[in-house]
């Protein structure tokens, strides 16, 4: 039976050949080696314990928790933007409210409304208290990432 020439490698010089052939050496006893590796870990270890799956398991979880940082901050970022409106559309609605109450010859807002309206302004102000540390921590570790990022890119 002859080999199909469309099959055949193309022709390199010699040393090309060598050097392509021992890759291809290389590549096999590579994956010879973590065919064994994997074979001695799941008969040294328990399967939880394996310490190649350990590792995968380790660089995954990296991976998942910087995406569920970026989704956290997205978050942040639309409530703050949602209590940002609302507190604008409460305003505008309350000044309407006592400019409406004032031209209709009605009395002003109760005191019970009074109290609501700065029972609101209190739970505003906690969140924004709770949550500037946490975006200030946020916008300092981006700072340090990127500065990290160009003293790297520098040092390259």
């Amino acid at each position: 039976m002859a080999a199909d020439p469309s099959r055949r490698r193309p022709e390199y010089h010699p040393a090309v050949n060598d050097v392509l052939l021992t890759l291809t050496n290389a590549r096999g006893t590579l994956a010879d080696v973590q065919r064994r590796l994997d074979l001695e870990f799941r008969a040294a270890y328990p399967d939880h314990a394996n310490p190649a799956k350990l590792v995968a398991r380790v660089k995954r979880l990296e991976e998942e928790a910087a995406a569920l940082k970026e989704m956290c901050r997205d978050l942040l970022t639309q409530k703050q933007e949602l209590i940002d409106q609302i507190r604008v559309s409460l305003m505008a609605q309350r000044g309407m409210t006592q400019r409406l109450l004032a031209a209709s010859g009605l009395p002003p807002l109760s005191d019970a409304d009074e109290t609501v309206h700065n029972s609101l302004n209190e739970v505003i102000q906690d969140w924004t208290a709770q949550v500037s540390p946490i975006t200030r921590e946020i916008e300092d570790l981006d700072k340090k990432k990127n500065a990290n990022q160009m003293l790297f890119s520098a040092i390259i």
